[in-house]
């Protein structure tokens, strides 16, 4: 009793004012592919700092939110993509403490990553809302190589890098590449994935047998576009690649 009564005087006594405030932030690396690219979804910021230079969706936590719950917000916030009806799979990317990343006061930022699925050919529209002037989906080589109009806002392009080699890294030696298809998917699907992220051109032949191995065959056939031969669909697994595949070396 006597230390509780000592712990309930500290708590009593204690004045968070006497330290520096740093603020939370949530922020997310969206990623799909379509047409054979993958694309991020970014908002053009409405406001300062950064005012009209694109961004990651993100913005800060509530005084009773987790990061993870604050990131799901204002995703739907800014750009209307609602993570608890779309088929995703997310995951905490990285903690940025850089105490200049934010220009208004210390801002730290819990960035997650954050896989949507689609067929590939085509996918769900964004929509600004919130403080966003703008959303969209851009090629993420042409952002990260700043074909428009220059850096992300923050240290957001370091970011969207970090997301991509994660994503590219995990790829080698997982089967999360399947997290950007619909749940049955044919080998040449899954190619184009791995050829989208790694920006660069996979020998048919090498892939299917090398991933054939890790995946779960369906039994059922889908016909090629044009007319072409069935192709097997399949399923991904929790195994892991080993062993791994062999990344092309890129500009990134």
């Amino acid at each position: 009793m006597k230390g509780s009564n000592a712990e309930q005087d500290y708590l009593e006594s204690y004045r968070p004012g006497d330290y520096p405030s740093v603020a939370l932030t949530a922020d997310l690396v969206v990623f799909a592919i379509t047409g054979g690219v993958l694309q991020v979804a970014l908002v053009r910021r409405g406001a300062h700092p950064f005012k009209d230079q694109l961004a990651l969706p993100g913005g800060f936590v509530g005084p009773r939110e987790s990061a993870d719950d604050a990131a799901r917000r204002e995703l739907a916030e800014e750009t209307g993509l609602d993570l608890g009806n779309l088929p995703v799979h997310i995951e905490q990317l990285a903690t940025y403490t850089g105490p200049l990343r934010d220009p208004r006061m210390r801002v730290v930022s819990v960035a997650h990553l954050v896989l949507l699925a689609t067929d590939g050919s085509a996918l769900p529209e964004v929509s600004a809302a919130s403080d966003a002037a703008g959303a969209g989906w851009y090629p993420v080589y042409d952002i990260l190589h700043g074909h428009h109009s220059g850096p992300l806002a923050f240290d957001h392009s370091m970011i969207l890098l970090d997301g991509l080699n994660r994503l590219a890294g995990k790829m080698e030696y997982t089967t999360v590449a399947a997290q950007l298809l619909t749940e049955e998917f044919t080998l040449s699907q899954l190619r184009t994935v791995y050829e989208a992220v790694w920006n660069a051109p996979l020998p048919p032949g090498n892939f299917t047998r090398k991933m054939t191995p890790q995946l779960e065959d369906t039994g059922k056939k889908t016909r090629a576009p044009g007319g072409g031969a069935p192709a097997a669909l399949f399923r991904a697994t929790d195994r892991h690649i080993h062993p791994p595949l062999a990344r092309p070396r890129t500009n990134l």
